[in-house]
């Protein structure tokens, strides 16, 4: 569904909304496989705002610093996404920057946060960092 590099894009873009501490960032958390696995069901029409948002993002960083995004320093990404947040660019982009911005970051909740059974939460990270269990 995405190529290699708009895949390695969105790795670092998720692991910079949810980076790791204790616990594992967002993409060893899987959010990636619940995006995938969203993107041929309930997400199969955000999609096309992924594809191009991510192209835009990798345009963005090599405009601004020379360099993929997903070779950014953690802060030079940090730095990068709150202007797409704000949707101050310095290159034109075919979709809404900020729109791009908040699907990503409310898709990488659900699939950090959400059910396993979703294909995201990968053994359950996010509800044994926050003391959630299931009983019953």
């Amino acid at each position: 569904m995405l190529t290699e590099p708009q895949r390695a894009t969105l790795r670092a873009l998720i692991d910079r909304l949810i980076p790791a501490d204790d616990y594992p960032g967002g993409w060893d958390a899987g959010v990636g496989d619940y995006l995938e696995r969203q993107f041929a069901g309930d997400l199969s029409d955000v999609l096309d705002l992924y594809r191009s948002g991510l192209d835009a993002l990798e345009v963005e960083a090599r405009a601004k610093a020379g360099i993929s995004f997903s070779e950014l320093a953690p802060a030079a990404q940090d730095e990068l996404l709150r202007r797409v947040e704000l949707g101050e660019m310095a290159t034109d982009w075919p979709v809404d920057p900020a729109a791009f911005f908040r699907a990503a970051a409310e898709h990488a909740a659900e699939g950090f946060y959400g059910d396993p059974g979703n294909g995201g939460n990968r053994d359950e990270v996010s509800w044994r960092m926050i003391g959630f269990e299931v009983t019953g």
